[in-house]
């Protein structure tokens, strides 16, 4: 990791911890009303088309001063044709391992004080993952938190030549327009980004 890199990731937390406590619950309140609109969408546009509808979706447990997407799942998890999973980890430097939820999963605390569900089943892999977004550009490049978990995992569905629809879940502050950034060689871009303020990467259509 470079020093760069770090200086730029603490920069972003700070200014993540500073926004305004409300602003924060309204514009996690829009993204969630954002997201739950695209799905409807995009499911409908898949369908007219002769596409297959995506079932599985990996999802992640906010932690502290990250976007709060726990009553869209619960909403989510109530429908028939839809398949929450949850990301754990099993083992440093692999990849993310799913596993599924619903309102009645018990949790445990993790690695990194992450909520995983307490089970050993795992879910099919995702059709659609959200992405914990600290930093992000205007072309899907992703700035996480250092450990890599998430590009692992993107890398590892596409060596098996799994298509899966990637949505970071960011605020507008982790905008890195103004800063002097470049995706490390194995950061794995993603096909949207999602903030507060709106779809920073436009959502996908079909």
């Amino acid at each position: 990791m470079s020093q760069n890199h770090q200086n730029l990731r603490r920069t972003l937390l700070d200014l993540r911890a500073q926004q305004d406590s409300n602003q924060m619950r309204r514009g996690a309140l829009l993204m969630r009303g954002r997201l739950f609109t695209w799905l409807n969408d995009y499911r409908s546009r898949l369908s007219a088309s002769g596409h297959n509808q995506p079932l599985h979706i990996a999802a992640f447990w906010s932690l502290e001063n990250e976007p709060d997407l726990g009553p869209l799942l619960a909403q989510w998890a109530e429908l028939e044709h839809l398949h929450l999973s949850l990301p754990c980890v099993v083992k440093e430097d692999s990849p993310l391992v799913f596993r599924p939820w619903d309102s009645s999963t018990p949790m445990k605390t993790a690695a990194f004080g992450v909520q995983e569900p307490d089970t050993d089943r795992v879910a099919p892999n995702p059709d659609i993952m959200l992405v914990p977004t600290l930093g992000f550009t205007r072309t899907g490049d992703r700035m996480g938190y250092g450990k890599g978990y998430y590009d692992r995992t993107l890398a590892h569905l596409k060596a098996q030549n799994h298509e899966v629809v990637s949505i970071g879940i960011a605020w507008a502050v982790g905008d890195l327009s103004s800063y002097d950034y470049t995706p490390a060689d194995h950061d794995q871009p993603l096909h949207s980004v999602l903030t507060d303020k709106g779809w920073a990467v436009p959502a996908p259509t079909v």
